[in-house]
């Protein structure tokens, strides 16, 4: 793989600033957010009003803990444009979730919105290795999912040329990769796995491909399958974090030259950690959800947003701003199996731990009688597995790193089914 550092010079001056700097900043755009939010969503001055807490009691960044959070049913209870902080002609545009698991969560973002998100996704289409003029082959879906047009703007912002295929037609991805020989591709990592199961069924080798980046997010996964993809195409593979409620894609990103977590653009979001059960914050280094404060949205301000996301703050290496580990899950997205806690990527490591064993996988709950059961669904890397043996090595490696029995089935090349956006994991049949 090619060494893709950026120069120091084409950073931003606030990306390698002091931490005194960058806090000094989050300070005052916190004020100012919390003033806005307060003075023009009903909601926050309902639930600041409520909690005995005005804006004028922030300080310190240590006083945000006493302030609400904001949870995704907030969003919902003030469908359409509840949330909203400005008039909505001054909303330049709009997303929306899908909706699939109730009502759908709506977010706006004025022309200034507009800006800084281009801003902050070219910052971490940089930091991931690509500069003017490269490439981009952009996978994320476009439409109300923030993915594409999100990675889109800041493609602009810096100044790729950017090949706008989303997703899908899965044949024509391969067939443009290898036309047209971008050198950055953007996409979740589960479709990025059918993109290659593609290259194989067409008998090329990806890694004879134009690719050197592949910038992966939307979902959790592991490091164990970045080395999976990293091998396959012979490219860095890199993380991207960000969702619709706090911006979209370019809330975090990990910088290609380390790979050791993912920098928070800490001078546009404010994070915290928090123990999922009781709220309280925990220190910097301690495993916990993930929460967001913006700093500079207009539009669609978020105080103290609960993302549900499980990860831990580090200091910042390649940037001066803080680093995120890899999500290792969500806490609405936790099994938990006759009282131990699972989360899928735990199943994703074990799979990727055995030879024989394609990366594709689901998980199907059941409950036949009293207990719960777990079956775990993958497939054969190829025709000459022998699947009895993996489908106990599989079984054995998540009994002893998880902790839990689970039935293993092991199907033809092709049984689970392929992903062209996220992933679903877990089919819960109890």
């Amino acid at each position: 793989m090619k060494d893709l550092t950026p120069p120091r010079d084409t950073l931003d001056p606030i990306e390698i600033a002091s931490r005194d700097e960058i806090e000094a900043l989050q300070l005052a755009r916190m004020r100012t957010t919390l003033a806005h939010a307060y003075a023009n969503v009903p909601h926050y001055t309902a639930a600041f009003d409520s909690a005995g807490v005005h804006p004028d009691d922030l300080k310190s960044l240590a006083d945000l803990s006493k302030f609400p959070f904001t949870v995704k049913q907030d969003l919902r209870d003030n469908y359409p444009f509840g949330m909203f902080a400005v008039p909505r002609d001054q909303v330049a545009r709009i997303h929306a979730s899908s909706g699939t698991t109730g009502q759908p969560t709506v977010v706006g973002y004025t022309e200034n919105d507009l800006k800084h998100w281009g801003n902050v996704v070219a910052r971490s289409l940089r930091a991931a290795g690509l500069s003017r003029g490269d490439l981009l082959h952009n996978a994320y879906g476009y439409g109300l999912f923030t993915g594409g047009l999100g990675i889109h703007l800041g493609a602009d912002a810096l100044g790729l040329s950017t090949v706008p295929i989303s997703g899908g037609m899965t044949p024509r991805q391969v067939r443009l990769i290898t036309d047209f020989e971008p050198k950055g591709i953007t996409v979740t990592p589960s479709y990025a796995l059918s993109i290659l199961d593609e290259f194989n069924t067409q008998g090329i080798d990806p890694r004879d491909s134009s690719l050197q980046v592949g910038i992966f997010g939307a979902e959790p996964w592991t490091n164990a399958m970045r080395r999976e993809i990293e091998t396959a195409f012979d490219m860095h593979a890199v993380d991207i974090y960000g969702l619709s409620e706090v911006i979209g894609p370019g809330v975090s990103m990990e910088c290609v030259e380390t790979k050791d977590g993912l920098h928070i653009w800490e001078d546009h979001f404010y994070p915290e950690i928090i123990d999922p059960e009781t709220g309280a914050p925990v220190a910097d280094g301690e495993l916990g959800e993930l929460v967001f404060t913006s700093l500079t949205k207009e539009a669609f301000p978020i105080i103290r947003y609960r993302t549900r996301d499980l990860t831990r703050l580090l200091p910042g290496t390649a940037r001066s701003m803080r680093r995120m580990e890899k999500v290792t899950g969500r806490s609405d997205d936790m099994i938990i199996l006759r009282g131990v806690n699972v989360f899928p990527t735990q199943i994703e490591e074990a799979i990727m731990a055995i030879q024989g064993l394609a990366p594709h996988f689901q998980i199907e709950l059941t409950k036949p009688d009293r207990m719960d059961q777990m079956c775990v669904l993958c497939e054969a890397a190829d025709a000459g597995c022998d699947r009895t043996a993996v489908a106990k090595a599989l079984s054995d490696q998540i009994k002893q790193t998880v902790g839990i029995s689970v039935q293993v089935n092991v199907g033809d090349v092709g049984d689970v089914a392929r992903s062209q956006g996220k992933a679903v994991r877990i089919i819960d049949r109890r």
